[in-house]
């Protein structure tokens, strides 16, 4: 066991449940954290274990003993990245498509986390596994976009929640194959693992919910179209998956659209999908952040082609 060192507890704690106390005296420190040095038996009063729900008075000595800080074996590699915000509890970068977001099986030391590591000299949270230091969401090794890491334990749980609550607004851009005769629509498909492809998602009846708002804003002739979408739930390839069922999967997409897409002369090098906009309140400061990631080169490059080759026509929304 770690030795312990003493703490007093401050006025404004007097009377408080130590796991609340805890959280006071300790504000960058995970409660779930807290309450397992707790549940270990490693905080003492008057030399007796404290128990969760125990009151602790003010100006009471506590003796913590507090373990190791967890640690990862992954080991950091220089890989250039886009930063788009970055302070002490978290960092959100711009993520080129073709890299993976965390080590898995099949994986290199090439992925966004052995780059992380080195950026932020090992400063990831590890409260979701030494494996997956940081990572509160994931996107695909083809997406591009915007992607959100966790740099404390505090904000990991923070982001973990807002994600799983939809406390936060995320926008897509993806070029479908074909254009909507619709501009705009919800696509509330339940999706669920296929039923003989299990590499695959699908929309099945009896899947979980899912809910996809889109909206056309440009087309290029009926051949393709710019489509915006936004996130009420987070499924597995759930943009790929429902624009796929509406009948306009997203270019590139072999696992859900054409292996031949009608375009011919321009390769399709990758899913034809990038995170765009991520919109949120800072889980630590509660200042409203708003992160924008600009488009990549070979997306704003497809594009240009379609328009030049199709003529073009933007779509205005009122909001």
């Amino acid at each position: 066991m770690a030795d312990s060192e003493i703490f007093t507890v401050p006025e404004e704690c007097d009377g408080m449940r130590a796991d609340k106390a805890l959280a006071e005296m300790f504000p960058d420190m995970s409660r779930s954290r807290l309450q397992k040095i707790i549940d270990a038996g490693s905080v003492l009063l008057d030399g007796k274990v404290l128990a969760r729900k125990t009151a602790v008075p003010a100006g009471a000595e506590l003796h913590i003993s507090f373990p190791p800080e967890p640690t990862t074996q992954l080991v950091p590699v220089d890989i250039p990245l886009e930063i788009l915000f970055e302070d002490e509890h978290l960092i959100a970068v711009n993520k080129t498509p073709g890299i993976v977001t965390h080590p898995g099986a099949g994986t290199g030391d090439d992925t966004l986390v052995h780059a992380l590591l080195h950026h932020t000299d090992g400063k990831l949270a590890l409260a979701g596994g030494e494996a997956r230091p940081g990572v509160v969401h994931r996107l695909d090794k083809e997406t591009s976009g915007v992607i959100l890491f966790a740099k404390t334990d505090a904000a990991y749980y923070a982001l973990i929640e807002k994600f799983s609550e939809r406390e936060l607004d995320k926008q897509y851009v993806a070029l479908t194959d074909g254009a909507p005769d619709l501009l705009a629509g919800v696509i509330r498909e339940p999706i669920d693992r296929h039923p003989t492809n299990r590499t695959k998602m699908c929309v099945r009846e009896n899947g979980k919910p899912a809910r996809t708002d889109w909206f056309v804003e440009e087309r290029f002739g009926d051949r393709a179209a710019l489509v915006r979408c936004i996130l009420h739930t987070g499924r597995t390839h759930q943009i790929r998956v429902h624009l796929a069922h509406l009948g306009h999967p997203i270019l590139g997409d072999k696992t859900y659209g054409r292996v031949q897409h009608r375009h011919e002369g321009w390769p399709m090098p990758r899913v034809m999908l990038h995170a765009e906009c991520l919109t949120l309140e800072h889980p630590i400061t509660g200042e409203a952040l708003n992160l924008h990631a600009p488009l990549p080169p070979d997306f704003y490059n497809l594009a240009e082609y379609l328009r030049e080759r199709y003529g073009s026509r933007k779509i205005r929304r009122d909001n």
